[in-house]
């Protein structure tokens, strides 16, 4: 028998054939990996912090909530995630602030080389009663409408952020200074109201911009969202808060000044009626010792006034037991009779 191979086989085993063959059967099988991966590259696990919705060609068919989603693969059906119906998201409304070019003018800005008017503006508000105030307002917002903020899209979040700024601007002009912020604390105590219309400025806020939404959507153009809250800062402008610091200073001042003046006249007030009163008690005890010395005095006259009836000859009694010591202290006495009306000459006092 012969050991010769035939040529036919000889090819069939070279080497270059068996790579060939199994780069082939590696690449059917990648291919159909990548088939199957396509095939089920929309079937998913739904988060319950998210939902789907389902475009067939590009229509919107469906809306996929919390669970596991069956879904043709592309482009025969598209999958677009969006946050649950009860997920709050946050946006800050970055127009509100002041820009970083602005921040910058600040810093470089002088006298002789001032800020552009463009700059000078950014990041602040008009009030109604020609203040300027500074907001920095973030907003919480929930997806309502599926439809409606896949169909917008990229424009969704522009458009909030165009509505806050536009309602905030409105809001701002029909409020004064002190109904936005504390900025003079000196006339609250005048203005009862005025905490109480700081308190409703986000809820305003909120209407505002909700009312604008609705009207979004009646119009064929909604964007799909709610906004739920808003948190508003408040501030001034960093050129303003010294002149309002400066201002406040001086009211706290004119205010110590007005109680130490308040305290300096109740302590003479308080004096005052302390003397007032001494005085008064003084004059009172003054008067009864008087009364009592002038009662006292004439409780003789008065006695003898009161038995001079019962007893004629008291009086003459009286004069007989007194006269003789009220005698007795002159040095000389001269006795006339009061019957005799004959002519009396008495020698007058030695010089």
């Amino acid at each position: 028998m012969s050991d010769e191979v035939p040529r036919g086989t000889q090819s069939l085993n070279s080497p270059w054939i068996q790579a060939g063959r199994l780069a082939f059967f590696a690449l059917y099988a990648v291919t159909v990996l990548a088939a199957l991966a396509w095939a089920f590259s929309n079937v998913r696990q739904i988060d319950p912090q998210n939902r789907a919705v389902v475009m067939h060609f590009g229509a919107l068919e469906r809306i996929q909530n919390a669970g596991l989603l069956l879904a043709w693969p592309q482009p025969f059906e598209q999958v677009v995630l969006l946050p649950a119906a009860d997920r709050v998201i946050e946006r800050r409304v970055e127009n509100l602030l002041r820009s970083p070019a602005a921040i910058q003018a600040d810093r470089v800005a002088t006298f002789a080389t001032p800020i552009s008017d463009a700059l000078a503006g950014s990041g602040y508000l008009l009030t109604g009663d020609a203040g300027v105030v500074q907001l920095d307002v973030r907003v919480f917002y929930k997806v309502t409408d599926p439809y409606d903020f896949v169909l917008q899209g990229d424009h969704v979040l522009p458009a909030l952020d165009r509505l806050v700024t536009r309602s905030a601007v409105a809001l701002t002009a029909a409020r004064d200074l002190d109904t936005i912020l504390v900025a003079r604390p000196e006339l609250i105590g005048a203005d009862n109201q005025a905490a109480e219309r700081r308190e409703r400025l986000r809820g305003d806020l909120v209407q505002g911009i909700n009312r604008r939404l609705a009207e979004l959507k009646a119009s064929g153009q909604g964007i799909g969202i709610e906004v739920a809250r808003v948190d508003v800062q408040s501030s001034l402008p960093e050129p303003a808060v010294g002149a309002f610091n400066a201002v406040l200073t001086a009211s706290q001042q004119a205010d110590k000044a007005v109680a130490n003046a308040r305290t300096d006249a109740e302590k003479i007030t308080q004096t005052a009626n302390e003397l007032a009163d001494r005085t008064l008690q003084v004059a009172h005890a003054q008067a009864g010792e008087r009364l009592a010395k002038a009662s006292a005095d004439t409780a003789t006259v008065l006695s003898l006034a009161g038995q001079q009836n019962s007893d004629p000859q008291m009086l003459l009694r009286l004069y007989r037991e007194r006269i003789p010591k009220i005698l007795g202290q002159a040095g000389s006495v001269t006795t006339i009779d009061p019957k005799d009306d004959s002519r009396l000459i008495i020698q007058g006092a030695s010089k």
